[in-house]
């Protein structure tokens, strides 16, 4: 979609040019500024109980009087925040669907006290739109028609207009991020294979000029990847191993580095999960999907920083050749680990590459995993679970959440959480008990990462959506690339 600014007063909102004129209202009420033709139609569809100053109601007024758009569409955010004004102009955009609409034009009233900045503003206005026109059609040639909508303005006042750009731009980068990560995770299990995931990084390398490896099996043995390797014997779908950099800062700046998992199918292994509700076992890349996104989010933003993005990526397989419950496998850190549960895997691949990710030297490490349905229980799917070694990292994470609008919550990692994962055969145990097992889980990946900053979001809940709406949600492209974004010099 095209994306662009114009400078248009809220009180000259009648001579905008377009398709549909698109007004948001914050608020419980009108603004003195709102242009008087608009405010007239506004209060005249209140007085006959068209419309209300309420979060989700909308307005269609096909050819206004005295309006020059062909269309105006009023929307109630009900408070003037950021997360408001996007339910909002997806509310509005949505009563656009199917009607011939190719260029519309935004204003926002009554959103001059909020406290967001018109820049994130012109942001989420981007992800919103992009969000309402996406349709995943890959193996669906029934899949509805692209929509028509191409074209969107944002209005603005001349003072403004710098910001709005520079929030649009990132809008569009997160964007395209988003897109990238959705398609990846809503392909099915037999597309998205590890070695699609390492062609797309390399159609990175063309595109954005990223430096990418991908290495195979052998490789992998090469560097004594035991635990990533035990995962991925019971697949006959070969694995891969993706390293992809960033380079936008001097060779002696410390990288930002993300890794991602990357299981592409997850079965369960021997301990096998129950039937229904496996086929969203697809979606279990979406760690690796997110930081894929992540990177191009980047790549296309050019910030002055080094960032390397790390997945290990296999099928998680019942076979002959399959990891049972009771192996012992050897890690890349030198650490055994006791296979209790083979369903406990996404942490078996994330330590080798935890453990890959010092050879960087890096200034934090940052690992995306859907990793437990423990963190689904405990918060859901509006919250990624967010893990950190320190308060100040802890609070980078938190605050590049809040300002995606891709909200996280920090859970505990109190030493004592570790006695759930003791071995009598190995140095420690793939999984504890099945109190705390999001918690647990961490504490498994802490134990590989010692040397560095250190970060962990479990995804479970938040990746993808189940039912009628069922499909990938990018998330949390959003949070890792303000976090990205906020660790430049």
């Amino acid at each position: 979609m095209d994306f662009r600014t114009q400078t248009a007063s809220l009180d000259a909102l009648a001579g905008v040019n377009a398709d549909a004129l698109i007004v948001v209202l914050g608020g419980e009420g009108l603004t003195a500024n709102l242009d008087a033709t608009v405010s007239a139609l506004v209060k005249d569809a209140v007085k006959l109980g068209d419309f209300e100053f309420k979060a989700g109601k909308t307005l269609l007024l096909q050819r206004p009087a005295d309006v020059k758009a062909t269309r105006l569409v009023l929307a109630a955010a009900g408070k003037a925040s950021l997360k408001s004004a996007r339910t909002a102009l997806q509310a509005a955009l949505a009563q656009l669907k199917g009607r011939g609409v190719a260029h519309a034009a935004v204003a926002f009233a009554g959103f001059e006290g909020a406290e967001d900045t018109v820049e994130s503003l012109a942001e989420q206005v981007v992800l919103g739109a992009e969000d309402s026109v996406y349709v995943y059609r890959h193996t669906k040639p029934s899949a509805p028609a692209a929509a028509k909508l191409s074209r969107l303005t944002l209005l603005c006042d001349k003072d403004d207009a710098a910001d709005i750009k520079a929030g649009l731009a990132r809008g569009k980068a997160i964007g395209a991020g988003i897109e990238l990560a959705r398609e990846c995770a809503n392909r099915p299990g037999n597309y998205a294979t590890p070695t699609y995931l390492g062609e797309q990084a390399l159609a990175l390398s063309k595109s954005h000029g990223i430096k990418v490896e991908v290495l195979d099996k052998k490789a992998v043995e090469k560097l004594g990847m035991g635990s990533f390797l035990s995962v991925a014997q019971g697949s006959d779908e070969p694995l891969r191993f993706i390293v992809a950099r960033y380079e936008g800062a001097a060779k002696s700046v410390a990288p930002v580095v993300l890794v991602g998992k990357g299981i592409t199918f997850d079965s369960g292994g021997i301990s096998l999960k129950p039937g229904a509700g496996m086929d969203e076992m697809k979606f279990d890349m979406g760690g690796a999907a997110s930081v894929l996104g992540t990177l191009r989010a980047v790549a296309e933003l050019k910030p002055k920083l080094n960032l390397v993005v790390l997945i290990a990526a296999c099928e998680n397989m019942p076979s002959a050749r399959a990891l049972k419950p009771g192996d012992v496998v050897t890690s890349m850190s030198g650490q055994t680990i006791e296979i209790l549960n083979t369903d406990a895997e996404g942490r078996l691949i994330l330590c080798d590459a935890l453990t890959y990710a010092e050879r960087f030297k890096p200034a934090v490490v940052v690992d995306v995993a859907t990793l437990t349905g423990a963190c689904v229980i405990a918060l859901g799917g509006v919250r990624s679970g967010m893990y950190a070694s320190d308060d100040a990292l802890a609070a980078a994470l938190s605050a590049a959440g809040e300002a995606a609008l891709d909200p996280c919550w920090r859970m505990p990692l109190d030493e004592e959480y570790d006695e759930g994962l003791k071995s009598n055969f190995a140095d420690v145990a793939n999984v504890g008990g099945r109190e705390g097992g999001s918690i647990t889980a961490a504490k498994f990946l802490q134990r590989f990462a010692g040397s560095y900053r250190w970060g962990h979001l479990d995804i479970a809940g938040t990746a993808w959506k189940g039912g009628a709406a069922k499909g990938g949600t990018g998330r949390p492209v959003g949070l890792l690339t303000h976090f990205v974004l906020s660790q430049a010099r």
